[in-house]
């Protein structure tokens, strides 16, 4: 069972001022993130927003414009940072606001913190021009970009004492990361290209004649892309399904908050589906007051007493068979 640690009663002003400046971040680059963290209690949200900041750090150096050598260089820079955040030996008076708060946060909650390695494994990846042949691959890449993700957020989140199979709920909240990195792969799919990246597997792309790739506003010539687009909206709806089991293991808020957070990219998916060649003409997206109903379905437990409720009728159905 993960258990959640007690906040200390007292945080400190610098360690207030390195999370307030990791909400900033937050709030200004993660919108869909940061609709889903303002359902959780303060330590909490803080050490979510600590871990976006440092996460985000890792992503724009691999996204920025700088030569490739010096990506890698600023990349074993940050995995050092990391490591000394995971020694212990980052001060609250250091000059990175990031270090400071993730510090805090990993002394405050049992994160772990290796998944932080694996996402900088995974821009690493993109730096050498990876591509994937099968889905299989891909989700070698999605576990480090997103699972990875999923696993530390658990570890702020934790587990209800005697939740029903939380010996599973990291391998849930790993799901739950691969169903969210591929829909944005979806979403990102005309950006990405433009960007000389492919995501998608070879094998899908081969299967629907798309293997000439995304780099105008219409489909390639003679493809069937809304077959493709269908096909991979199926395989992140089965994700989503199996990850949505760790709702039921989390408190009310925390569980509100991934509800809040999937739902949004759930909601994403069903434009998609809808509008396959929508991914062409530019980034698809949810209004705000639609993302407002999904945070308030989140937090009346609307999904975690439906997805509760599966879990029974199939534990039931195995009894009886």
């Amino acid at each position: 069972m993960i258990r959640t640690v007690e906040s200390p009663p007292h945080v400190s002003a610098p360690v207030l001022a390195a999370y307030s400046y990791c909400e900033a971040v937050t709030g200004q680059q993660a919108r869909n993130f940061a609709y889903g963290i303002r359902l959780l209690p303060t330590a909490k949200r803080r050490a979510m927003s600590a871990l976006y900041a440092f996460s985000r750090r890792v992503d724009d150096i691999g996204d920025g414009d700088l030569a490739d050598d010096v990506k890698v260089a600023r990349l074993e820079d940050t995995r050092a940072l990391l490591a000394r955040v995971r020694a212990g030996e980052v001060e609250e008076d250091d000059t990175d606001p990031v270090a400071v708060a993730l510090s805090h946060a990993a002394r405050t909650f049992p994160i772990p913190l290796g998944g932080l390695d694996e996402l900088i494994d995974g821009v690493q990846m993109d730096l050498r021009g990876e591509t994937y042949e099968t889905w299989d691959d891909l989700k070698v890449y999605c576990r480090c970009v997103a699972g990875a993700i999923g696993r530390l957020s658990l570890g702020v989140f934790g587990t209800e004492p005697g939740a029903r199979g939380a010996e599973r709920a990291a391998e849930y909240a790993d799901t739950l990361g691969l169903a969210l990195q591929l829909t944005n792969i979806l979403r990102d799919v005309r950006e990405d290209a433009m960007g000389g990246r492919t995501y998608l597997p070879a094998d899908d792309l081969a299967k629907f004649g798309c293997s000439a790739g995304f780099h105008a506003p219409t489909p390639p010539e003679g493809s069937d892309f809304a077959g493709l687009v269908h096909f991979e909206v199926r395989r992140a709806r089965a994700l989503f399904a199996e990850g949505y089991r760790l709702l039921p293991m989390l408190d009310r808020r925390s569980g509100a908050c991934v509800a809040a957070m999937a739902g949004i990219y759930r909601r994403l998916l069903d434009r998609i589906e809808r509008d396959p060649e929508a991914v062409l003409r530019g980034r698809v997206s949810l209004p705000g007051h639609e993302k407002a109903y999904v945070a308030v379905r989140g937090l009346s437990g609307l999904d975690t007493r439906h997805v509760s409720r599966q879990v029974s009728r199939r534990t039931s159905v195995r009894r009886r068979a």
